[in-house]
């Protein structure tokens, strides 16, 4: 499976130059990771972001969200946001900064 180059450069600029974010393919696309924690990535034209148990509600009562359905059971904590909820800048800052303010409070790897 292809990502979409153009939504990872999007992730990338907002990230900026912070030496705790890392790259890995994974799950037939790109995932972000803060000290080694999944924070956000991208599979197909989608964003795939890392909420926390607790937020998983509040975060799929969003547009465009759905839950993270990649083996056939839902992940808990982890939701797809459609192509369409992330065309503004502002609202795929939102969800990288609530995927990364996610990932920067586990320990890390």
């Amino acid at each position: 499976m292809t990502f979409d180059e153009g939504l990872a450069e999007r992730i990338r600029a907002h990230l900026g130059a912070d030496p705790a974010i890392g790259e890995k393919r994974m799950f037939g696309g790109l995932a972000f990771l803060y000290a080694g924690n999944m924070a956000v990535g991208v599979i197909g034209d989608e964003l795939m972001v890392r909420v926390g148990p607790d937020a998983t509600d509040a975060a799929l009562a969003r547009p465009g969200a759905r839950p993270f359905d990649f083996t056939g059971r839902p992940m808990r904590g982890w939701v797809v946001v459609g192509a369409s909820a992330v065309s503004e800048d502002e609202a795929l800052a939102d969800w990288i900064d609530q995927g990364r303010a996610f990932a920067a409070g586990l320990p890390p790897k």
